[in-house]
């Protein structure tokens, strides 16, 4: 998705999203895109600058129930390893003694945590998004 910002022939400035660049360019051709206040088609880009977005750190705990999270995430972190989406599959071969016994932790859809537990593998939810959902 990208954002433009957009000005019309009545000079009315508003902001757009759109699928890509072509597709406002397909749009704007087939007078799909009209002025917000006005309505008028006679639609281009507006000069605009960048969205460039910094990586910022987690910002620090605030509270005690925070500190503690954060101190859990880093314990399972720094113990485990991450599978990802593969832990429903990890977890059972490890189960099964198909993969070695270690901590791990990762993604599961609720059908497979579901399916685990029944199975009598031992799983449990955590309260932080996984590293490639987090910030």
């Amino acid at each position: 998705m990208i954002r433009y910002s957009l000005k019309c022939a009545n000079d009315h400035e508003f902001d757009s999203w759109f699928a890509s660049a072509g597709a406002f360019e397909k749009l704007r051709a087939a007078g799909m895109v009209a002025c917000s206040v006005c309505g008028t088609s006679d639609v281009e880009k507006a000069l605009m600058a960048p969205a460039v977005q910094k990586e910022r750190p987690l910002a620090a705990p605030r509270s005690p129930t925070e500190e503690a999270l954060a101190a859990m995430r880093r314990a399972v972190e720094e113990n485990s390893e991450y599978v990802g989406m593969n832990f429903a599959t990890e977890a059972r071969a490890i189960h099964e003694g198909e993969s070695p016994e270690r901590a791990i932790y990762g993604e599961a859809k609720l059908e497979e945590a579901r399916a685990l537990i029944e199975d009598g593998i031992a799983v449990t939810p955590l309260p932080f998004l996984p590293p490639r959902k987090a910030n």
